[in-house]
């Protein structure tokens, strides 16, 4: 590392920064798995407080004069990528963090925690009325952050949201590809169903499955991929989530007793986000270079170990005696062809979170209009719920039965996080291009894949994305692991070739 002195004091800094950010993360986890419902005002002020003090340590005046006079010494200075691309996000964060006054921080955490446990109650009673006034709270401090940000850096006010997820990503960049799904799909779905009705209908293995052996099965394949036990959990909450702590993993799921692939699906899916958070470059922590890089990469991962791999024939092939085993499965429905048909069974559905690969993306585009539209004030919140269902019939061809299977099934926005939903897609984008790419590099990658050899692949990933953190953007980095930057196409083609080929 350089030798600056203003440049050291600068990773003193945000060391603390981050330090406290894994105590927030921890207590989030906490707040989603065991705290007791009572304790929910005490934990919103806690959750509010941390939020201040890491505010406070990025936005004090000699952050953005260190940030200036390390840039000075860097210019005389033979510095590597590495400390460039730290002092680089230092600066996006200290941009990011400056915009926005510290009670301004304090009041968002405060009411994005309470509204978040409101939310929970909300869906399981579909009441969609009893958080109408707190999700208004946390809309209106949205849009306080947005214009905030949006003034300091230039942008738009929904482009100024997505650049605390994805640096760099503007709306006229996410219109095109949207749009080029969007026209694609709607042909595409057709062609698949009937592919699908021309072959015999899987047959679901009847349970009950108990969540014991749910979990049993679970950690064993992750433990495959390479998720450690000794640094990370595998808990229940509302909503699957990877969280915690540097160096401490914790990842979530909720389980289904009539329906097992519901619960391992999501495991996996939490698995790829472990096995990034766990891949990241040991030298640059708790330094923003040594982060994750944006949503978009993030997505890509778990999306890569729960739709390219997990849903593919040769991972079945190696995990379905294990499933077997695991409930004991006996007959037709336990047949791997029958498992690989249920597990790229395409059928529009209501729940993001089990949509198939094909109509996954508009779950996607339904929320990224709606919530640009809630932010620009063109849709009340009370007309939400109307406004996600006449949505959900234009691009999926179905209409929830209510809210709970509606707008109230995704804590995001409960959570404060809009702009967030755009990196789901970003992310399957880019995992069909990344997974592409290893198997070009690996040519043998899918028969050790089917012999439960995971860890080539694993490999890969450290040395191309994990292990790189936010040293480049995330198109240069794409670049440098597929030879070219993010690509709709490949995804595209992936899905023609899995649904319409003999992938």
């Amino acid at each position: 590392m350089t030798g600056s002195a203003a440049y050291a004091s600068l990773q003193e800094t945000f060391r603390r920064g981050a330090l406290v950010g894994d105590a927030l993360g921890i207590l989030g986890w906490d707040q989603a798995t065991i705290m007791p419902e009572g304790s929910a005002d005490g934990r919103a002020e806690q959750i509010a407080t941390l939020s201040v003090m890491r505010h406070e340590l990025v936005v004090n005046p000699e952050v953005s004069d260190g940030i200036a006079r390390a840039k000075q010494d860097f210019a005389t200075q033979d510095t590597g990528d590495w400390d460039r691309g730290n002092l680089r996000e230092m600066e996006r964060a200290y941009a990011l963090a400056a915009a926005l006054p510290g009670d301004l921080v304090e009041a968002a955490a405060r009411a994005n925690a309470v509204c978040e446990l409101q939310w929970r109650g909300a869906r399981a009673e579909n009441d969609y009325a009893s958080l109408l006034p707190t999700l208004r709270e946390v809309l209106n401090l949205v849009r306080q952050t947005a214009d905030a940000r949006a003034e300091a850096l230039s942008l738009a006010p929904y482009d100024a949201l997505l650049e605390e997820y994805e640096a760099g990503t503007r709306t006229d960049r996410l219109d095109p590809l949207f749009d080029r799904l969007a026209s694609f799909l709607p042909e595409f779905l057709p062609q698949v169903l009937e592919r699908q009705d021309s072959q015999p209908t899987p047959v679901r293995p009847e349970g009950p499955f108990a969540i014991a052996d749910q979990r049993a099965l679970a950690a064993e394949l992750m433990q495959a991929l390479g998720f450690d036990f000794d640094r990370g959990r595998l808990d229940i909450s509302h909503h699957p989530f990877c969280g915690g702590a540097t160096g401490d993993v914790r990842i979530t799921t909720r389980y289904n007793e009539d329906d097992f692939t519901e619960s391992l699906m999501g495991v996996l899916h939490e698995t790829g986000h472990a096995l990034y958070e766990g891949g990241l470059p040991s030298d640059w922590q708790f330094q923003p270079v040594g982060n994750a890089l944006g949503m978009a990469v993030h997505e890509s991962q778990s999306l890569l170990i729960e739709m390219q791999v997990s849903r593919s024939r040769p991972f079945l092939n190696y995990a379905l005696p294990r499933m077997q085993s695991a409930f004991t499965g006996t007959g037709g429905a336990w047949d791997v062809d029958n498992i690989y048909r249920l597990y790229t069974r395409v059928e529009p559905g209501f729940i993001r979170v089990d949509a198939d690969e094909v109509t996954y993306p508009l779950h996607v585009i339904l929320r990224y209009r709606l919530e640009r539209a809630m932010l620009s004030g063109d849709l009340d919140l009370a007309d939400l719920p109307g406004a996600w269902n006449d949505a959900m019939g234009d691009l999926l061809g179905i209409t929830p039965p209510d809210d709970r299977l509606g707008c109230l099934q995704d804590v995001h926005w409960p959570a404060g996080s809009f702009g967030y939903f755009p990196t789901y897609t970003l992310g399957a984008m880019a995992a069909a291009q990344f997974y592409r790419a290893a198997r070009r590099d690996m040519p043998d990658l899918e028969a050790n894949i089917a012999t439960g050899n995971l860890a080539p692949l694993v490999s890969w990933l450290r040395t191309h994305v994990h292990g790189q953190g936010s040293c480049h953007t995330a198109d240069e980095l794409l670049s440098r692991a597929t030879g070219e930057p993010l690509n709709p196409e490949i995804f595209l083609e992936h899905l023609k070739a899995r649904y319409l080929g003999n992938s």
